[in-house]
């Protein structure tokens, strides 16, 4: 193990050994075939959460039963999943298999799903219901070493093919056989075979048939394994299975004696050693996005922020729903326990292909450059294990969003506690485009991105979407990404990113504080509008009592007339930020003096950008060609928040 070169694969290791002192397995995470469909996505802000909401069903199921299905979603958008350990994996190892599979499964975005085949255990996703497939076109035999072997070792694999697959079917779909060969270990012969759950009794007879002509097909050489739609089965002239537990009668193992028998002792330490040096020289293939990310991933393996992923992953309670805080777009958060008593969140991202990983890596790098109070605090990550995870300070509160949308938990925030939160925010944004050392964009400034610690004061999170600005430019042309009703014209339309972004964002906040109505969900309020056209044409109409959430001056009837007054002047400010020209739209430097009343008089807010409720295009009176904003279908996504990359 000495020769192993990098810190990274030293961690992995780490990592793993701590595991074995709770498993005697081996999670086996090579990944022997990844198939993509070949069909396109067809809504990316519907199909995204769909994807994710799956996986999550599925991890659930998988850590109590090693199997999981899931359905989120109508077609043409919905996610079928399907996720399934083999039989010999203990229960730890099941959940780091499934961890790895559906880490590299999200690489086949932007088609709409794929199939994928670990060493250890299978996973599916597509947008119609495969659960009782068998067989299909895209079935295939992988084939082992090229080394030629005798004939007995053929007769032996043969005959242990031949009973696994006649155990499985009566044994709950899996069976492991034995060909023991006296004198040789070259010519004993270990098979495993797996029919998936959601298979019938005679499908799965009829799935490992098929699969017993597909994988005969690779002798005479030393391994072959048959990736069926519905089912897997592998031969070796080494036994690559877990032990089998003592006493458990789940497990059918059929032992052939060939010739004489004799003790046999197969040897694979070299195995193991090998799948640590496999493990690190992928995940550098797989982050080799940029050379900022390659930098960025050996600076943190190397510094104090490095958490052991068994370390979080027991803070968390292997990632107990329990313990869950929330979800975006690419990640859940869950709340830890660190042995010392430290209270954590813990989020987890698992799309981890170029983008993602960038993503993951640009956030660890941004956040930890930056400090504020206003900005959540990170403690550290965790890079090398089977996930991403990013460590921050434990919030109680969790996120403004929770409050202003919700009419009871709304009652908690008085005027004055929402507008020490529009401060706290304010400030945190204008150090993030002023004050630090390298200016930052956010792009995803919206209510369930500003938490709330113990005394309900602002702290922005999220910063994987940030991005970083020279002094000298003027704007950043960048692929758009961000949360739908958040984004400003500018930017939807011609890719225009500049801080500018951020302040228009920070306006439909500051609305949606006011009115606890949600700009993206202006339907359910009977608004055929956005909440900024809306609120724009009350304020024009010296109506905006009419919007003006009802908690707010629900305890303040003597100072009624002075709150409205106040929520007015925050109205107008939100109302400077949204401007359609964003060049008119103040810095937030100069927002915080309009909040403080550092400048007494407010300039009339221009109008702000109006959408076409019919087409749902932008009125852009720019210069530019006019494009589509969103289909319908996209508009009402919610509160989550994803990227998207146009092709």
């Amino acid at each position: 193990m000495k020769r192993i070169v990098g810190s990274g694969a030293l961690l992995f290791m780490l990592v793993l050994l701590y595991l074995s002192a709770e498993t005697t397995g081996d999670p086996r995470t090579h990944m022997i075939n990844l198939t993509c469909t070949q069909q396109p996505e067809h809504n990316s802000t519907v199909y995204v959460p769909n994807f994710v909401a799956t996986m999550e069903n599925i991890s659930a199921q998988i850590r109590s039963s090693h199997f999981g299905v899931s359905l989120v979603g109508k077609p043409p958008d919905a996610s079928y999943g399907l996720a399934q350990c083999y039989g010999d994996l203990p229960s730890l190892d099941c959940v780091l298999c499934y961890a790895e599979a559906r880490t590299l499964l999200p690489q086949c975005f932007p088609n709409n799903g794929g199939r994928i085949y670990l060493d250890g255990c299978f996973m599916r996703a597509e947008n119609y219901s495969f659960f009782e497939e068998t067989t299909g076109p895209l079935d295939t035999a992988v084939c082992g070493n090229a080394t030629l072997k005798s004939a007995r070792f053929e007769a032996s694999v043969r005959r242990a093919i031949s009973d696994a697959t006649a155990a499985a079917p009566v044994n709950d779909g899996y069976a492991r056989a034995r060909a023991l060969v006296s004198g040789s270990t070259n010519d004993s012969a270990y098979v495993l075979a797996d029919c998936w759950k959601t298979l019938s009794f005679n499908s799965c007879i009829g799935c490992l048939k098929n699969a017993s002509t597909s994988v005969s097909k690779c002798l005479p050489q030393t391994e072959g394994r048959a990736l069926n739609t519905g089912c897997y089965l592998q031969y070796s002239n080494k036994d690559f299975m877990n032990p089998e537990p003592s006493g458990d009668s789940k497990v059918s193992t059929v032992v052939i004696i060939v010739a004489t028998v004799s003790s046999v002792a197969v040897v694979f330490s070299g195995a193991v050693i090998a799948c640590y040096i496999w493990k690190q020289k992928r995940i550098k293939k797989k982050r080799k996005g940029s050379n900022d990310a390659e930098q960025m991933a050996s600076t943190l393996n190397d510094s104090s922020l490095n958490f052991k992923y068994s370390t979080l992953e027991k803070a968390t309670g292997s990632f107990d729903v329990a313990n869950k805080l929330g979800q975006g777009g690419f990640g859940s958060v869950y709340k830890g326990v660190l042995a010392d008593g430290r209270e954590i969140a813990v989020k987890r991202l698992f799309l981890n292909n170029k983008h993602r990983a960038a993503d993951f890596y640009n956030e660890v790098n941004i956040i930890s450059s930056v400090e504020h109070k206003n900005l959540v605090r990170l403690l550290g990550c965790s890079c090398s294990g089977p996930e991403s995870l990013l460590v921050y300070e434990f919030l109680p509160n969790k996120s403004l969003d929770c409050f202003i949308f919700d009419a009871e938990r709304g009652k908690a925030l008085s005027w004055d506690k929402r507008f020490e939160i529009i401060i706290g925010t304010v400030e945190g944004l204008a150090y993030l485009h002023e004050n630090s050392k390298v200016r930052i964009i956010h792009r995803d400034i919206k209510a369930s991105n500003i938490l709330l610690d113990s005394r309900l004061r602002a702290k922005i999170a999220d910063f994987g979407l940030a991005r970083s600005f020279q002094e000298d430019k003027s704007h950043i042309s960048t692929a758009i990404a961000g949360t739908l009703g958040y984004m400003a014209p500018e930017y939807l339309a011609h890719g225009q990113l500049t801080e500018k972004a951020d302040v228009y964002s920070f306006g439909v906040l500051l609305i949606e504080t006011v009115t606890a109505r949600q700009n993206n969900k202006t339907k359910e309020y009977d608004y055929t509008d956005s909440l900024v056209t809306a609120t724009w044409r009350h304020f024009q109409a010296k109506q905006m009592e009419d919007l003006i959430d009802p908690n707010l001056l629900l305890h303040n009837n003597q100072n009624s007339e002075t709150i409205k007054e106040e929520i007015l002047r925050v109205v107008h400010v939100a109302l400077l930020c949204t401007q359609e020209n964003h060049s008119l739209r103040p810095p937030m430097s100069r927002v915080l003096r309009m909040l403080q009343r550092k400048e007494k008089e407010l300039p009339p807010p221009t109008n702000p950008p109006f959408v076409d409720e019919r087409t749902m295009e932008l009125n852009d009176t720019s210069d530019a060609p006019q494009r589509p904003l969103f289909t319908s279908t996209s508009y009402s996504v919610g509160s989550v928040s994803y990227s998207f990359y146009p092709r």
